[in-house]
């Protein structure tokens, strides 16, 4: 009876270990394919040399995997800074840093670009990146709250600047920003874009 907790620990490090190394397989695959013709339970459980069965019982289907693959990218990309970024005094420095946080997340991992352009080809996955997506329009709408105080919530002026801001912030606009430039440039020109779009809406 005392060595329940002790085996119970250790299956769980044991099924989070195979979890993990199922979640590498997957991201790898995603990224020398470029693209997810083929990708499937299958596919990773054929290149992490486990069974199908092995697979589904963790993610359950297709969209589970890649769900769980953009998850996974999301914390080793370094999203956890956010609620650090959204803490800092200056609301217009949080602004900046929640900028470069996103140019590091897109610009770290070529699967994110998979994941998105899989959007289109799934539509529950699509559904699945969008609620993703929509948590940044939040930060971006807290942001404003501290900027431009004297809007209302349903003020049209700050509505588009809250979607020109998610916008601004996508991967689609960092990946055509980051055509022909560093990261670094890209962002500087995001960040840029993001302070107008505020500067336009606190004068007026």
């Amino acid at each position: 009876m005392t060595t329940r907790p002790y085996v119970s620990s250790v299956r769980a490090k044991a099924a989070a270990q195979k979890r993990e190394r199922l979640l590498a397989e997957a991201a790898r695959l995603l990224r020398e394919k470029e693209n997810i013709a083929g990708f499937s339970l299958e596919a990773v459980a054929k290149a992490s040399g486990v069974t199908r069965l092995t697979v589904y019982n963790q993610f359950g289907s297709r969209r589970g995997l890649l769900e769980a693959v953009f998850d996974e990218r999301a914390r080793q990309g370094g999203l956890a800074r956010i609620m650090p970024a959204m803490a800092l005094a200056d609301p217009l420095a949080a602004l900046d840093r929640i900028v470069e946080i996103f140019c590091d997340f897109w610009d770290g991992d070529p699967s994110i670009g998979v994941l998105h352009a899989a959007v289109a080809l799934d539509a529950e996955f699509g559904q699945a990146v969008a609620e993703r997506n929509e948590r940044r329009r939040g930060l971006v709408d807290a942001l404003l709250i501290r900027l431009a105080p004297h809007l209302a919530g349903d003020a049209p002026e700050r509505r588009g600047t809250i979607d020109l801001i998610f916008a601004l912030t996508s991967y689609a606009m960092f990946k055509m920003m980051r055509a022909g430039r560093s990261k670094e440039d890209a962002c500087s020109l995001l960040q840029a874009a993001c302070r107008s779009a505020v500067d336009r809406l606190t004068t007026r």
